[in-house]
């Protein structure tokens, strides 16, 4: 498929859905999870507008819940590490945008952030690279506000 065409898939969580290939985010180097899951949509829930679910076009049954973190965390202040910068090819602050992932536990019913390993997103060309801010401080499972969690993605 080139840039201008489209497609149409059906997800289990979110039903159909139809997408134009330039909207298609590239993970070359997978996720720590999911390596042989290249291809992703962000999606967003009409009911759950604080969050961004990353949906795998590779394996239809796996989406995850992500989150921008500025929205959430005002003070969140990473430093990108080199080689992130390098191997996506961000140019500017105006390339890129920053998605965390979130973690939804059913028993205690907390919400977390993981502020550690962003998805760093280079707007410019879709590719994406889930990144450790080694040394940084920043937490795996940062809890999120109580006031952030207003229309909560489900756990699953």
């Amino acid at each position: 498929m080139d840039a201008t065409q489209t497609g149409t898939m059906e997800f289990p969580r979110f039903g159909e859905c139809t997408y134009a290939e330039a909207d298609v985010i590239e993970f070359p180097w997978g996720l720590p999870g999911f390596p042989n899951l290249r291809r992703w949509l962000a999606l967003t829930v009409e009911t759950q507008n604080s969050f961004v679910w990353l949906q795998s076009l590779d394996d239809v049954n796996v989406a995850l819940p992500t989150a921008d973190p500025y929205l959430i965390f005002e003070d969140y202040d990473p430093k990108l590490p080199p080689y992130a910068v390098a191997a996506l090819g961000i140019e500017g602050p105006a390339d890129f945008t920053l998605l965390c992932v979130v973690v939804v536990t059913e028993a205690a019913h907390e919400m977390t952030m993981n502020l550690f390993a962003p998805i760093v997103v280079n707007l410019r060309t879709r590719k994406a690279r889930q990144i450790v801010l080694e040394n940084s401080g920043f937490s795996v499972k940062q809890p999120i506000p109580r006031k952030a969690e207003a229309a909560e993605p489900a756990a699953g």
